[in-house]
């Protein structure tokens, strides 16, 4: 008699005689006997095994810098990891750190980037996998290419902590992600007042992007950005004018929601639509 156990996608199959008998799903726990005959007690023993599983669930923990009254992405950045436990096994734990900061303001944003080193320093003590900068607007702010500074600098912290941590801004997981997706124009759509959105515009476009539009709702405190209908968005993208634009950033700030919006707006437009907290997952993933 031939036992052959395999572990594909999450999906563990046990074969006998190259007949597959049995199949389970690790994510919902379900599973499905094809012969019962086959399945005797000692077969649902071997099956029990937990060591199979350990093997497959590694588990990160995935840090996370932000400002003090940011609620948008200690949900859009895990439910973006949750949906990719649905289909590949690692599993993931969240961890954040605060800066203060209730305006957004420049003056706001100088005085909470100060604080981002302290808070490297206590997610370091956790010894998370990777840390992410959760304020684009805060690096953009502080001039052009910033986002590479403040990446070494945070990196730096943990090191000096013992335990060295790739950093991730969103400020950079948005140019990055611009560029994977091969966009040369694009258009944005911001919560910021107009001042602090031409500072983003000017920011992306010395990186080598152009923005052909950005539309500026001007929301200066921050929790009223949180509190935006992501669906209002299928309406505001309709005030751009999308010709030659080869991807549309729905929300360059990682406070406004727009998570449950990206396919739909996708789906009319017919173009790569993305956003700030979707490029920062995407870069954390990466690391």
């Amino acid at each position: 008699m031939s036992i052959l156990k395999k572990i594909i996608n999450n999906e563990f199959y046990l074969f006998m005689n190259g007949k597959l008998i049995y199949k389970r799903w690790f994510n919902s726990g379900n599973s499905k006997v094809f012969d019962v005959m086959s399945y005797d007690k000692n077969t649902l023993v071997s099956l029990k095994n937990q060591d199979i599983k350990k093997q497959i669930m590694k588990k990160y923990r995935i840090g996370q810098i932000v400002p003090s009254s940011n609620i948008t992405m200690e949900t859009e950045i895990p439910a973006i990891f949750r949906s990719r436990e649905t289909i590949l096994p690692e599993r993931f734990t969240f961890h954040s750190s605060r800066m203060r900061m209730k305006k957004v303001t420049k003056e706001e944003l100088e005085a909470m980037d100060a604080m981002s080193l302290k808070c490297a320093q206590e997610l370091s003590d956790a010894h998370v996998d990777v840390m992410g900068y959760a304020c684009l607007v805060a690096i953009m702010s502080m001039g052009r290419g910033y986002h590479c500074v403040s990446e070494v600098n945070l990196h730096q912290e943990t090191v000096a902590n013992d335990f060295p941590t790739p950093i991730v801004t969103s400020a950079g997981a948005l140019i990055n992600g611009l560029k994977v997706l091969g966009a040369k124009q694009i258009s944005i759509i911001t919560p910021y007042m107009r001042p602090l959105t031409d500072m983003v515009v000017d920011y992306i476009e010395n990186q080598g992007i152009k923005v052909k539009q950005s539309i500026a709702l001007e929301i200066p405190d921050n929790l009223e950005v949180a509190a935006q209908n992501p669906m209002n968005l299928l309406e505001i993208y309709k005030q751009l004018d999308l010709t030659d634009v080869d991807v549309l950033v729905a929300s360059a700030c990682v406070q406004m929601p727009s998570l449950e919006a990206i396919d739909l707006i996708q789906a009319e437009c017919g173009i790569p639509v993305t956003s700030a907290a979707v490029c920062t997952t995407y870069e954390m993933m990466k690391k």
